[in-house]
């Protein structure tokens, strides 16, 4: 019975080990009185219960421990490709910059600051592409920048504002929203347009806003109209509903 009681111990089967060992005692002290306690060997088996216990007690502490080291190690390394990550995208981003604005900068200090009205608006033409490279980040493809910068021609201020919300996203579903999102800028006629990502939980990926400033309008309308309210779903939708969109004029 001690053996027996001494092996449900070390399978982490402690309370039926020392209910085992305390009706083995009790049973023996009824039939034979307290010395047989030691003469039968009951003691011995109520000590190798407790060393069973003590040890599987470690060795569940220590796997405990070795457990959470490994999550602390996993989560350190998540950590450090993270950090290196976001290093190896600053980098890349401060380089793309130096190219776009290297040229411009050193013309711009060979006239010492005397620019023409062209050479002005493509300054700043310039300085919003590469806004849009720091703070548009998943947003931007060639087809994006190629609409984005016509609008700007067009005489619209646009904003891109890359918050994280697709990045989860494969490549298609990216593209498919990012099409969507460069023919709503071509056709929107709006004097601002604003592109943010949504939250990841948002059944929207993309929430596009296009407004009107008003010109000429009442003294009390001094909100700007909205000519474009899109949402661009993350799924293809049943009904081949890809988005939403809001004329308030209409």
């Amino acid at each position: 019975m001690g053996t027996l009681m001494t092996i449900a111990a070390a399978r982490r089967q402690l309370l039926v080990a020392w209910v085992g060992v305390i009706a083995l005692a009790v049973q023996t002290i009824v039939w034979a009185g307290p010395l047989a306690l030691v003469v039968l060997g009951v003691i011995g088996s109520i000590v190798w219960v407790a060393i069973a216990h003590t040890l599987t007690s470690a060795l569940t502490s220590a796997g405990r421990e070795t457990r959470r080291y490994a999550q602390a190690e996993r989560e350190a390394a998540a950590w450090q490709a993270a950090q290196d990550a976001h290093l190896f995208e600053g980098r890349m981003r401060l380089g793309q910059t130096e190219r776009l604005a290297a040229p411009m900068l050193r013309r711009i200090a060979d006239r010492d600051g005397r620019l023409t009205d062209t050479q002005r608006e493509e300054c700043r033409t310039l300085e919003a592409s590469i806004r849009d490279e720091i703070r548009g980040r998943m947003l931007l493809t060639d087809v994006v920048r190629t609409e984005v910068r016509r609008a700007r021609e067009r005489g619209i201020v646009v904003t891109l504002l890359d918050e994280g919300g697709i990045d989860d996203l494969d490549e298609a579903s990216r593209d498919r929203v990012l099409s969507r999102l460069a023919e709503a800028i071509a056709v929107s006629h709006a004097d601002r347009i604003i592109a943010r990502t949504a939250a990841a939980t948002s059944p929207a990926a993309v929430t596009v806003v296009g407004l009107v400033d008003p010109i000429g309008a009442a003294p009390e309308a001094d909100e700007p109209e909205v000519e474009l309210w899109l949402e661009i779903p993350r799924e293809v939708e049943t009904g081949d509903v890809d988005a939403t969109a809001a004329n308030p004029g209409e």
